[in-house]
């Protein structure tokens, strides 16, 4: 499940085989609502028979710098001494319903972790462009400032040039 127009694009161009669904216009950041009907999705369309969800995201750093992360969650699974959470008593039958439960729980948890992260990237990337804008911004104006006041201090030089060439033609 691909979420975003530019993370399908970029995989339409790479994998478009891959591709089993997608979904666009998300609104950012996402909710955790948002993060629980996708994790539903997933789980309907069968994420724990796989060996796990890569999560790949944006993540926030510092004001300049974001990097590309991912995450594997892999499905609570395994056999005698392998098995999840065996200091826990469950009843025999609703072990595994309870476990799928949880495995979606940690699933929704880690996608909202994902855009809750690149939210912070995305909003941090925006406030440093705004500020390199500003700051080109201030720097033009105070470029064309001095053009200006060079254009109209040559302007009064020869207009002064020209007053005073006048005067000493008269007197002469």
């Amino acid at each position: 499940v691909i979420i975003g127009d530019k993370g399908r694009a970029q995989m339409r161009r790479a994998l478009p085989e891959k591709i089993k669904r997608t979904a666009t216009e998300v609104v950012s950041p996402g909710t955790f609502a948002l993060s629980a009907a996708l994790s539903a999705e997933l789980m309907a369309a069968g994420a724990d028979e796989y060996d796990g969800v890569c999560i790949i995201y944006n993540s926030f750093v510092n004001a300049a710098v974001y990097k590309q992360m991912y995450k594997l969650i892999k499905p609570f699974s395994g056999e005698g001494e392998e098995e999840p959470m065996m200091e826990y008593e469950f009843e025999p039958e609703t072990k595994s319903e309870i476990m799928d439960d949880l495995y979606e729980f940690v699933l929704t948890s880690q996608l909202h972790h994902s855009f809750m992260d690149g939210a912070a990237a995305e909003q941090s990337s925006r406030m440093t462009a705004m500020e390199n804008a500003s700051k080109n911004a201030g720097e033009m104006i105070d470029s064309l400032t001095l053009q200006y006041n060079r254009a109209r201090q040559a302007r009064i030089t020869t207009e002064l040039i020209e007053i005073i060439s006048g005067a000493s033609a008269l007197e002469d």
